[in-house]
């Protein structure tokens, strides 16, 4: 009886640890649930929140990673890569200015190829923001990437 205690004693120890370290991990945010805004497209306020927390995630990153990562036409439709250039684009390099007008620039093709995963609507929004920021790259690129 006394080792079954401390078996259950251990187990509860255990569990309470491993909750402990999960609460940890939550709470600074996996790269998953960092990312998750970027296939969010409906107007729901998770959504909504969801697409601010990522938009916050990649602003902040100092190493802009997310500029090589390959995107999504839902990542064009929830707006939050488009939001990232624009809300960078004076600390872009011009290298990435270059590689986020050539984003911007295909993404109403992406955005098309889509197909039944997004409304109209979706499509059309996203492909806006898409020709307003690739618009706002370009002239970034032309302020400062220019020779001659």
């Amino acid at each position: 009886m006394l080792v079954s205690k401390s078996a259950r004693f251990a187990t509860a120890i255990l569990i309470a640890i491993s909750a402990m370290l999960v609460g940890c991990a939550v709470s600074q945010g996996t790269d998953i649930e960092q990312r998750s805004g970027l296939a969010c497209v409906d107007d729901s306020i998770e959504c909504i929140s969801r697409r601010q927390s990522t938009l916050r995630h990649m602003v902040d990153d100092p190493g802009r990673a997310w500029v090589k990562e390959p995107p999504t036409p839902e990542a064009y439709a929830s707006g939050v890569r488009l939001f990232a250039y624009k809300t960078k684009k004076k600390e872009l390099s011009c290298a990435e200015l270059a590689h986020g007008k050539q984003e911007a620039d295909a993404a109403r093709t992406s955005l098309k190829s889509a197909g039944a995963k997004l409304t109209h609507t979706q499509v059309a929004r996203g492909a806006m923001l898409a020709t307003e920021v690739g618009r706002e790259l370009q002239n970034e690129i032309n302020r400062r990437c220019q020779k001659g």
